[in-house]
């Protein structure tokens, strides 16, 4: 049935390994690349949080690219040299995140560039065996200075929409038509659409610092009994290029999915292992979703327009419907929770007019 539906159940229970967590006692070193859409972000982050929830040690090691790549070959050294063969060089009390940040031409982030004076011995970063921006160390994951910031959509989505602080006092709901045949990308490029909703911040005044899971909450209705939801996070104006899987494009920040058939149990984001079964929609009837999309620690440079992009079927990651079902979503009832470094007083700063 798993198969036919999608619902989570005993046959994906039983293949969770956060539920086998509690026998893991080495200590664990974990690399992802943050733009890996084969093998998502959120399985090591999970691992990540559950082995540091029970204080196994473990240390993380993110990087910009795809499926693959292991941290540096002198990071790797000084973790097995003290675990593997008792040496105390001071790798347990070295910060518990490196992120290989975005290109050079980005703001730099708010950290500790590795090699940097005063730490001399953290690694750098290597893709494809030639150096790259170097690693950033930080405390922790996510970064420790990084708040919830709630953000709430404006009229307008099939162009762009305000998304601001405030929300709407005006009710409003705003309708799209579920197209499989364009991608992500066609929908952030076109200027105007009926197939994706689309809000987006002012121009960032200074760069935003996501470090983090973002969570959206979203009420809609269907015109049919079954229906896809696809949320991303982008940056305008977008830029298509191909970045790490298939699926996978620079202007994208994080994406995420739901099956609204499951809104009883989407109440809340984080990991999702509820076993009720899904139920049909009732056309036009309203129902409130919240997930969270994959994490991330990504730098919004300067210059872009965060945007929050609400689609139906997403062409390279759900199953493929006819198209024109038509989702209509509540405004008043929609918002987006970002993990923003420096929290409000940081966004209210990088949107002012």
């Amino acid at each position: 049935r798993h198969r036919e539906t999608g619902d989570y159940n005993q046959f994906w229970a039983d293949r969770d390994l956060l539920a086998k967590i509690k026998n893991v006692k080495a200590a664990v070193l974990l690399a992802h690349g943050l733009n890996d859409w084969n093998v998502v972000p959120e399985h090591s982050i999970r691992m990540y949080e559950a082995l540091r929830k029970q204080g196994t040690p473990a240390q993380l090691y993110l990087h910009q690219g795809g499926h693959g790549g292991p941290p540096t070959l002198e990071m790797r050294n000084k973790w097995f040299t003290h675990y593997l063969f008792g040496v105390d060089n001071g790798v347990e009390r070295e910060p518990r995140l490196y992120v290989v940040r975005e290109a050079a031409s980005r703001p730099p982030a708010a950290g500790t560039a590795v090699g940097a004076p005063g730490n001399p011995a953290a690694p750098g970063a290597e893709r494809g065996g030639a150096a790259a921006t170097p690693a950033v160390a930080y405390a922790d994951y996510p970064n420790p200075g990084a708040k919830p910031v709630t953000l709430h959509p404006g009229a307008g989505g099939n162009r762009i929409g305000a998304l601001t602080i405030n929300a709407g006092t005006k009710a409003a709901a705003e309708k799209l038509i579920d197209d499989v045949s364009m991608s992500a990308g066609d929908f952030a490029l076109a200027a105007t659409s009926n197939n994706r909703l689309l809000y987006a911040t002012p121009e960032l005044k200074n760069s935003l610092h996501l470090s983090g899971t973002t969570t959206v909450t979203i009420r809609l209705s269907s015109s049919k009994p079954a229906a896809n939801l696809s949320v991303l996070l982008v940056m305008l104006p977008f830029d298509n290029a191909r970045l790490g899987e298939p699926g996978g494009m620079q202007g994208i920040v994080t994406r995420g999915w739901a099956d609204p058939q499951n809104y009883k149990s989407l109440t809340k984001g984080g990991n999702y292992d509820s076993m009720a079964p899904g139920e049909p929609l009732k056309p036009g009837q309203f129902y409130t979703v919240t997930f969270s999309l994959q994490p991330d620690d990504q730098i919004i440079p300067a210059g872009k327009r965060l945007a929050l992009m609400i689609m139906s079927s997403d062409k390279d990651f759900t199953v493929w419907p006819k198209p024109g079902t038509e989702l209509n979503v509540d405004l008043n009832g929609t918002s987006v929770t970002l993990p923003v470094v420096g929290g409000i007083g940081a966004v209210t700063r990088a949107t002012r007019q």
